[in-house]
């Protein structure tokens, strides 16, 4: 998710989703950050923040923390929203995601949100932090099809444990 300009598992549920719209109004700030437009779209990813609320639906929640920690500029910020999106994605089920999109499984979330959080503590300088969420990351790829998506992210992972100085092992 972070750190990746692959297509993932987040921003395939929101091109079907067009019903649900506050996934269209998250996606919108995306295009947004995408665009260029950091600041626009962390304001509307507040507001939308304070819509959805701290118990709101998880799937919200999952996707528009791990939006907007991308927008932010402070490590520990990043960390802070990245904790919330991982958070979220522990309150999902398969059974949730199935009304948004059939193809998405929970499971298939993990990957990209443990790298996040990986690269997000070796920004922090505490490479421990991220050897551990760069495991969890590189045992949850199995998760992950054989496209785009997932070599972006076994791809960015393996980089990052370079960094760090994690050992690779093979799927």
């Amino acid at each position: 998710m972070a750190g990746t300009t692959t297509e993932d598992p987040v921003t395939e549920q929101q091109e079907h989703t067009a019903e649900d719209a506050m996934m269209t109004r998250i996606g919108q700030a995306v295009m947004l950050h995408h665009g260029g437009d950091r600041e626009e779209a962390q304001d509307r990813f507040l507001g939308l923040w304070g819509e959805i609320g701290e118990a709101g639906d998880p799937l919200h929640r999952c996707t528009l923390a791990h939006y907007m920690a991308d927008t932010q500029a402070d490590p520990s910020d990043e960390l802070a929203w990245d904790l919330r999106a991982l958070s979220a994605a522990h309150e999902l089920t398969d059974e949730h995601l199935s009304e948004h999109h059939q193809s998405l499984a929970v499971r298939g979330f993990y990957p990209s949100l443990h790298l996040n959080l990986a690269a997000d503590y070796v920004k922090l300088g505490r490479p421990e932090a991220a050897r551990s969420h760069l495991r969890r990351a590189r045992g949850a790829v199995g998760a992950l099809e054989d496209d785009g998506y997932g070599r972006g992210i076994k791809e960015a992972i393996s980089r990052l444990e370079g960094e760090v100085g994690e050992g690779s092992e093979e799927e």
